[in-house]
């Protein structure tokens, strides 16, 4: 199972989104400790959303869908309940 998640820093004002096993885990060993060269100017981030996938291709399937949608209205309306 996997899971595609997004996270906000209110440090920079900005959502990331990426996909992972155990979203909490890669928050905490990764995204907010700089190792991940995206995220690293905007530490803290917290998970905003989470979504649960059956297989991996499935979450980066959607991972890519809601990157090529380059919006961030749109991912607030996923946070927001539509997804």
């Amino acid at each position: 199972m996997f899971y595609v998640y997004i996270l906000y820093s209110e440090k920079v004002n900005r959502y990331y989104v990426g996909y992972s096993e155990n979203p909490e885990k890669r928050l905490e060993e990764r995204h907010n400790k700089g190792a991940v060269k995206a995220t690293k100017g905007g530490i803290p981030y917290v998970i905003k959303s989470k979504k649960l996938f059956s297989s991996e291709i499935e979450a980066i399937q959607e991972e890519s869908r809601i990157k090529r949608m380059k919006s961030r209205k749109y991912i607030e309306s996923l946070i927001n309940g539509n997804w």
